[in-house]
């Protein structure tokens, strides 16, 4: 058999591993780590709060859907022989926009969440 040459460890090769290092060196060293670590604590920070606010806009999309059972009616009074014309809708606000028999056009604009007619624009020229 064989005999295996036994194994010299990294001082005995050669290394500079037990030497310390030049003052100036280290502190250098020391300030890079000091800068990794700060580094890698923003960056957490920052993902921390990316995904609280994808996690915050999925369940207040959640809540915001109206429940089957939350429903309501309600009359909006427009002047007799009025029609209405258009409609539109923007978050809890409900615009309609009446034509009166004589031409004149009045704008209403209702807050479902209040369930009332909150403003009245008459659209004419003076």
């Amino acid at each position: 058999m064989t005999e295996q040459a036994p194994i010299k460890n990294q001082a005995e090769l050669g290394g500079d591993e037990d030497k310390p290092l030049d003052p100036a060196v280290e502190r250098v060293r020391r300030k890079m780590m000091r800068l990794m670590a700060i580094s890698i604590g923003i960056m957490m920070i920052g993902l921390m709060a990316v995904l609280f606010a994808i996690v915050y806009k999925i369940s207040a999309r959640d809540e915001a859907a109206a429940p089957a059972g939350d429903t309501f009616e309600t009359v909006i009074a427009i002047p007799p022989g009025a029609k209405i014309v258009s409609q539109s809708l923007s978050g809890d606000r409900l615009t309609l926009l009446a034509e009166h028999a004589n031409g004149r056009q009045t704008i209403f604009i209702f807050d479902t969440a209040m369930r009332k007619v909150v403003g009245r624009i008459e659209v004419g020229s003076e």
